[in-house]
């Protein structure tokens, strides 16, 4: 009679879902978000007040209660608030899916989109749109306008929620929901006349292409590098 085999531990990696679901092309995913960083900072050196006509149009809609809820909206995603917004969405992540991991990848998905875009306004310092010569001037930050880092925070915050569900019944409802809000937040801005239409249109560009490779590089590449972010693996008996 001969023996049974040995009962031995394997271990294998769970297989990553949602916002944790790994690139398949992480070279060209790079090569397209620089590649459009680049070409959004050459336009962005050009444009001067190219579109101001369309600004000044779009501000005569600034009236009563529809021009108070567009400065609403400015406001509620201005730096400070949209960080608090990112960390709560955040924590409700975190406690839904009783998982540090995608609420992680979340909160870096967003701010490594996000941050990088203040850079370029600097390093443009395109104006915003003249007050004085607007119908319904606005009071805005002093900072330079293009990109508009409302555009990109709150696109940055709809692509990652919508990884985030990629795998539940709420993804359909949430690339709806967030396709609106994005609709909103971008005519908000236009009508408030705190940003070009050029400047929303660039960021939401910008966005898009960024988010992946910020996905890509901070959760295939470092999440895995840090202990408590790291995949868990199964352990399996043969």
């Amino acid at each position: 009679m001969t023996d049974a085999p040995a009962l031995t531990p394997a271990r294998r990696e769970r297989t990553p879902t949602g916002i944790l679901v790994r690139a398949p092309y992480p070279l060209a995913t790079l090569a397209i978000a620089l590649g459009t960083v680049i070409v959004i900072t050459i336009v962005g050196f050009v444009l001067g007040d190219v579109d101001f006509g369309l600004a000044h149009a779009l501000n005569t809609l600034h009236t009563g209660g529809f021009g108070a809820f567009t400065s609403a909206v400015y406001h509620v995603i201005s730096p400070a608030p949209a960080i608090g917004v990112t960390i709560i969405v955040t924590g409700v992540v975190w406690a839904v899916q009783r998982d540090v991991r995608p609420a992680a990848a979340f909160a870096g998905t967003v701010a490594i989109t996000w941050v990088p875009s203040d850079l370029v306004k600097e390093l443009l310092q395109r104006p915003r749109p003249d007050t004085s010569l607007l119908p319904h001037p606005f009071a805005t930050q002093p900072d330079p306008s293009y990109p508009s880092g409302h555009t990109v925070f709150i696109v940055a915050i709809v692509i990652a929620l919508t990884w985030v569900l990629r795998d539940t019944r709420w993804h359909t409802l949430a690339v709806t929901l967030g396709t609106v809000v994005v609709v909103v937040v971008v005519l908000s801005l236009i009508i408030d006349a705190v940003h070009y239409p050029t400047d929303t249109v660039a960021s939401v560009v910008w966005a898009l292409a960024v988010a992946p490779a910020a996905r890509l590089v901070w959760v295939d590449w470092a999440m895995p590098r840090i202990p408590v972010l790291r995949r868990p693996a199964l352990t399996a008996r043969h």
